[in-house]
């Protein structure tokens, strides 16, 4: 997969800015939906080591960001490159790992921030 920059920057930089990006939209996410005890009854959750080792398995998926949410939620962003796939995940306080959205065609992207005295 081919990424572009705007800015001469490097690839790696822009995965950075992707992931710290994908981290924002996904929290804000988790506070939509925070993670209750309802919620992990859900067929949807299960313990964290056992989610990881799924998405790792079975989709080729690793961690691309991370972040905190409400009430001590950690919310984290998998992805394959090779697949495109990619899953966002909240994990409860007490070790229990839901899955909020998944989807394809992940990419890394690089977008500057638009300059402070714009209107933008």
């Amino acid at each position: 997969m081919t990424e572009f920059t705007n800015d001469g920057g490097t690839a790696r930089g822009a995965a950075a800015r992707l992931t710290i990006g994908a981290a924002l939209a996904a929290t804000l996410m988790a506070a939509l939906f925070p993670v209750t005890a309802r919620a992990e009854t859900l067929r949807n959750c299960a313990p964290r080591d056992v989610v990881v080792e799924r998405l790792a398995g079975g989709y080729g998926e690793s961690r691309q960001s991370i972040g905190l949410g409400p009430q001590g939620a950690v919310m984290e962003v998998f992805a394959s490159s090779a697949t495109g796939t990619w899953t966002i995940t909240v994990t409860s306080p007490s070790g229990v790992t839901c899955l909020i959205a998944s989807g394809q065609s992940f990419e890394a992207l690089h977008e500057v921030l638009p300059a402070e005295d714009s209107d933008a």
